[in-house]
């Protein structure tokens, strides 16, 4: 594939992808509200800590798609069909196998619901109902749509967005019309939870099929195939450990805070991840396009055009992460008290440490590279960080509360993922020194400090007041034209990574 067709897969990827993060971001936000409304915070904090005890079991699907997606780059590039069926077809057998530990370990998981949720005031069939459905829901996507990776891989990203994105879309229209308008909300909200889930597979399966009419993996001889690529086996066992870490990072923190406090602070929490999770959604849209263009990348080999784009792209990622955190910060409270009460917001100290959280998760840009070298090994690094931000945020939050367990999270990421894995990757992928990652990284960090204070002293002198979403909606577009435009301005001027992916930007638009 061409750069100009692989930028403009990416930017359409983009497109399709950032289009339903944003609907889906809106239609959340009245999602979350009619629920504390109709059925109380407990419900909200009941399904978050559903989640993330079925986040649990996922563990169990131990970062097989990141090593197919790896081991499929190659083949495509090469339209080396057999190959792809056969990697496939791995996939399918080991997801059926993980279908059923899922399975087992969800039955298990359930005979100690009595004891996990003895502070719960709700009946003990919410708990059952909410895990039960989203646990089938998990299985289906095992079961039936493992073949999407091929999608994934083919930068055909924006087909899955159609279908699953898409359905969740319609899914959040109608559980909230149902809750605000029928009776027994609850059972209709579990009702179409699974019959999106249902729909949503049988849909993209038929996309999937009409996208590659010459996919079709034999599941039978997956087991013997697996000895045919014993690299996606090995990947596997390195993936395993950056899988745990990636569980302990994103689902432990709500079940600690259950812990030590309740599901109403559980509800609260959410709230702002909510807000985090859709913000940092929108960035990944932008970006995760590009992941399979970067795995084609690095399969031509061309050294010079990988490092080029590896600097765009993180001097560009940084830049829209800086906009997107300097927004949530100024804004967030406001809309938090018109969207659900001033009752939810959440103390400074937790909130700042949060907009810092949000913005090391955004700006992951080695990641992407990372699993495009297939570059798994280094499973010392994601062991460390799992036990800091374990260990940290149970005796940080026994100290300290919720400030202490969302401190143990940022610490263990800044010394994991900001320190090792840009020396990892710089050692073992691009395999030069990390020095010219250092300077580029302190530039962009230098640029957005100024920007930062520079709009926040301007901004200062602006009216905060909301009374409605109109006022805040305003406020809104005046905090980003304000930090947008300047930071834009100050990278452009300052940064020639910046003006080379700006360049690059334009010229495929005025190409179009």
């Amino acid at each position: 594939m061409s750069e100009n067709n692989r930028t403009a897969q990416s930017i359409k990827n983009a497109r399709v992808s950032l289009f339903f993060s944003i609907l889906v971001l809106i239609l959340g936000f009245f999602s979350r509200k009619i629920l504390i409304d109709y059925l109380g915070a407990e419900v909200l904090g009941l399904n978050t800590t559903a989640t993330n005890l079925l986040g649990f079991l996922n563990l169990a699907e131990l970062g097989i798609s990141a090593a197919i997606s790896y081991t499929l780059y190659t083949p495509l590039f090469q339209k080396d069909y057999e190959s792809i069926n056969e990697i496939v077809a791995v996939q399918g057998w080991l997801y059926i196998r993980i279908s059923y530990i899922i399975l087992v370990g969800g039955a298990v998981l359930m005979f100690f619901f009595p004891w996990i949720f003895s502070k719960m005031e709700l009946p003990l069939w919410y708990a059952y109902g909410s895990f039960g459905i989203l646990l089938v829901s998990a299985m289906l996507g095992y079961i039936i749509n493992y073949q999407q990776i091929v999608l994934s891989a083919d930068q055909q990203e924006y087909k899955i967005n159609y279908n699953v994105q898409g359905f969740r879309t319609l899914k959040l229209l109608l559980q909230i019309i149902g809750i605000g308008y029928f009776g027994q909300g609850y059972i209709y909200w579990l009702v179409v939870e699974l019959s999106m889930a249902i729909a949503t597979c049988l849909f993209l399966n038929r996309t999937i099929h009409n996208s590659f009419p010459w996919l079709h993996p034999n599941l039978s001889k997956g087991k013997m195939l697996a000895r045919k690529y014993p690299e996606i086996i090995r990947k596997v066992k390195q993936l395993f450990f950056h899988k745990f870490a990636t569980y302990v990072l994103g689902q432990t923190g709500p079940l600690i805070i259950y812990a030590f406090l309740s599901l109403t602070v559980v509800a609260v929490y959410g709230n702002y991840m909510l807000l985090v999770a859709s913000l940092s959604m929108i960035v990944s849209s932008l970006f995760n396009g590009i992941n399979a263009g970067i795995g084609n990348l690095i399969a031509e080999g061309n050294k010079d055009k990988i490092l080029s784009f590896f600097r765009e792209y993180t001097v560009s990622r940084y830049w829209l992460s800086s906009v997107i955190c300097f927004c949530l910060f100024h804004l967030s409270h406001s809309f938090m008290s018109l969207w659900i009460g001033e009752g939810y917001l959440l103390d400074p100290t937790s909130f700042t440490l949060l907009v810092t959280y949000a913005f090391v998760v955004m700006t992951r840009t080695n990641d992407s590279f990372i699993a495009a070298y297939g570059l798994f090994q280094d499973i010392y690094a994601p062991v460390v960080e799992a036990a800091l931000n374990f260990g940290l945020s149970v005796l940080l939050g026994y100290y300290h509360g919720l400030p202490g367990i969302i401190a143990g999270v940022l610490i263990s990421l800044l010394l994991v993922v900001s320190c090792w894995k840009p020396y990892f990757l710089y050692s073992r992928g691009f395999k030069i020194p990390v020095w010219g990652y250092l300077l580029l990284i302190s530039r962009i960090v230098c640029l957005i400090i100024l920007s930062w204070c520079v709009s926040g002293f301007f901004l200062g002198y602006m009216n905060h007041s909301c009374r409605n979403f109109i006022d805040w909606i305003f406020l809104s577009l005046k905090t980003l034209f304000l930090y947008g435009l300047f930071s834009l301005c100050l990278f452009q001027v300052f940064d020639k990574n910046f003006r080379a992916f700006t360049r690059r930007i334009f010229q495929l638009v005025k190409s179009k």
